[in-house]
This record gives structure tokens, C-alpha cells and sequence, in this order.
């Protein structure tokens, strides 16, 4: 017997549309992992997802966290998050996984972010909003951990 397998991943199209209105998008899949035993997945991993989007949004601007903890001595650190859950996401569903700057402050930012469904059956359909966060992040020393101002070659980067 043939099993069929899980459509791909979108192409990125409209990732790319919402990229140049200064949103980020992440295509990413549900696994069995991401799931609890209800078969949804389990509200404490939108925030890996939304971690993982951060991480290749700051990547796509140049900013490798690792390289800049070597350079500067300093890391983001989450000091804050609230999630709102709107609808459950399920195994093999394909997401877009967005993050947006709302502020920059010198010591910490805020970004929005959204877990959105990709309906694989109709291209028609806008992606279907699941889960929205905003999160902050401040950046401390990564030997001390006290807060500590963004080198200002991070905020250019990202304004």
C-alpha cells in the first residue's frame, strides 16, 4: 500500500509579499513532536516556533546571535510574552510563522508575531491566523546577565 506524503511547503511567494512590508515570514511544519495527545499542537511550543522565526529573522538581517555574543559580549534574552491562541494547529499542517519589529527601545524590543495556517487546498485563501504574540527581548551581558544597551550596529541594522 502507497502512502501518500504531506503537500511541500509553500514556494514563499507571498512570504516574500510580506517580507517587503517589513514582515518576516518562516514556513515551518507541524510534527509529531510539536503535538500533544489530543493530536493539536501543545500552546507551549507556538513559543518555540516563534523563537525559531526570530532567530532567521534577525539571521536574514545579518545579526548570527552566536557571532555577536563572540563580538560583543551580549545576548537577547525573551523578558517578556503574551500569546493570545485562536485557533489549534494539527500534524502536517504547514504554517507561516511571521515576526515584525513594533519598537526598539536602547535596551530591548518588542516584536509582533503571528503562527498563521496555509491552506494547502485553495491558494485563494489568506492564511488563517492560529496564534499572535508580542514578545520582548532585551539584551544583557551574556556572562552577567544584567541588562545592557543594543550596540547601536544592531539597531541600524534594523530600522
Amino acid at each position: 500500500m502507497m502512502q501518500s506524503q504531506p503537500a511541500p511547503l509553500p514556494d514563499g511567494a507571498d512570504a516574500m509579499q510580506a517580507a517587503a512590508a517589513g514582515v518576516f515570514t518562516f514556513p515551518m511544519r507541524v510534527y509529531w513532536e510539536d503535538t500533544d495527545t489530543g493530536g493539536v499542537v501543545f500552546y507551549a511550543n507556538y513559543l518555540k516556533f516563534f523563537e525559531r522565526a526570530r532567530t532567521e529573522w534577525l539571521r536574514s538581517l545579518g545579526i548570527a546571535q552566536q557571532k555577536l555574543r563572540e563580538q560583543t559580549g551580549g545576548i537577547f534574552v525573551v523578558t517578556s510574552a503574551q500569546l493570545e491562541y485562536l485557533h489549534p494547529a494539527r500534524l502536517d499542517d504547514q504554517l507561516f510563522v511571521t515576526a515584525s519589529l513594533k519598537s526598539a527601545g536602547r535596551a530591548s524590543l518588542t516584536i509582533e508575531q503571528q503562527a498563521l495556517l496555509v491552506h494547502s487546498n485553495s491558494q485563494a485563501q489568506e492564511p488563517m491566523p492560529l496564534c499572535t504574540g508580542s514578545i520582548r527581548i532585551g539584551w544583557v551581558d551574556g556572562t552577567t546577565m544584567r541588562p545592557a544597551r543594543i550596540p547601536n550596529h544592531i539597531l541600524e541594522q534594523l530600522s
